[in-house]
């Protein structure tokens, strides 16, 4: 089995309700075994282990915290996997970290960097070019808005890998390429990944009517692959298949598949749940590897 990363999902709320957030689509809720009120708590900390061994043994260096919710929210479950982390034979030392951005602070960028050795924030972005459309829409909880220009500049300042991840909404139908990449050196970005928006299976969700109306055209797509082809020296095809590129210094990749829905030999990513128990996909409970 070749597993490119393991994303740890993090049980937590969130204070954005992203207009096209995939989370909202589905309905399975996992129990969270890692609560220390739970009876059996040190039979799934022992599960939760060997999960994260399983992954290593395979060949994954990789992982990614991240969830249904935002995963600043629940410290806790992130300082509890950062010390059974670092209990590993082999501990994961590629720790990446996916939020919107909201909550953190130079205080939490301090503590993922030290504690948890998150070594990549990777940021996801509606809209690149303002703060407050982004904010409107996610729908971020009022007095939780993230401003890019500032967070950007603190995670320079602790000297992490920031990664943009672009949900291509329709806001990039009147952004050239160029434009885009110009805005993410001016963050000082080091890596850029284009996320094409994401149906459920039914498409009958409100966020389905919204992405129906809001994706990003795929012309506009085409164009962005057109410059990056043109303007960009390959470097490596990533195990599920895309091809990763340097653009202006701005390591990119074009992610159509964000929800790992192809059947590929390699497993684009393995889902850690807090119910201790791995998945090879967010959207479907057959999944369940052991």
């Amino acid at each position: 089995m070749i597993i490119q990363s393991l994303s740890l999902d993090v049980p937590a709320p969130c204070l954005n309700r992203c207009r096209f957030c995939v989370s909202h689509m589905r309905r399975d809720r996992y129990v969270n075994q890692l609560d220390v009120n739970k009876p059996q708590y040190d039979l799934y900390l022992e599960d939760f282990e060997r999960r994260l061994e399983f992954a290593r043994d395979n060949g994954c260096n990789v992982i990614i915290l991240t969830g249904e919710g935002e995963p600043l929210l629940n410290r806790r479950y992130l300082e509890t996997f950062s010390i059974i982390n670092k209990k590993l034979r082999k501990p994961f030392r590629w720790i990446e970290i996916q939020t919107s951005g909201t909550t953190l602070d130079r205080a939490f960028l301090r503590f993922l960097r030290n504690t948890v050795w998150v070594n990549t924030i990777s940021l996801s972005v509606a809209d690149l070019f303002s703060s407050k459309n982004n904010a409107a829409i996610n729908q971020t909880t009022a007095g939780h808005e993230v401003d890019i220009d500032g967070l950007a500049a603190l995670i320079e300042e602790f000297d992490f890998t920031l990664r943009l991840s672009l949900n291509m909404t329709s806001v990039y139908d009147q952004k050239a390429p160029r434009e885009i990449f110009t805005r993410a050196a001016d963050l000082r970005a080091d890596q850029i990944t284009f996320r094409v928006l994401y149906n459920s299976p039914k498409r009958d969700t409100p966020e389905d009517a919204w992405i129906d109306q809001h994706r990003c055209a795929p012309a506009r797509l085409a164009e962005i692959k057109e410059f990056i082809l043109k303007e960009g020296r390959r470097l490596e095809v990533l195990p599920f298949g895309a091809v990763k590129y340097s653009v202006q210094g701005i390591g990119t990749v074009v992610d159509d598949d964000c929800m790992a829905t192809e059947a590929k030999e390699a497993v684009k990513y393995l889902i850690l749940r807090p119910n201790c128990k791995l998945y090879s996909r967010w959207d479907d409970l057959g999944s369940l590897i052991f």
